[in-house]
């Protein structure tokens, strides 16, 4: 199915979870946070969270610096 991932087309598995998709980025353990259909996602209810077709998702890393 097609989603919208930080304003570009991409294809994920129809049923696919929020969870789902961090594994299918290789973002697991890393600092990020999601947005979806412009509301953040909090971390604990990524893996009930499901995407649907034309979904709004937006990703983004947290950057440490000093």
């Amino acid at each position: 199915m097609q989603i919208q991932l930080n304003g570009e087309s991409f294809d994920t598995a129809e049923g696919a979870t929020l969870e789902h998709l961090v594994e299918q980025l290789g973002l697991v353990g890393k600092r990020i946070a999601i947005e979806l259909n412009m509301e953040i996602v909090p971390r604990g209810e990524h893996a009930e969270t499901a995407l649907k077709e034309g979904d709004q998702v937006e990703v983004v890393h947290a950057i440490g610096g000093g």
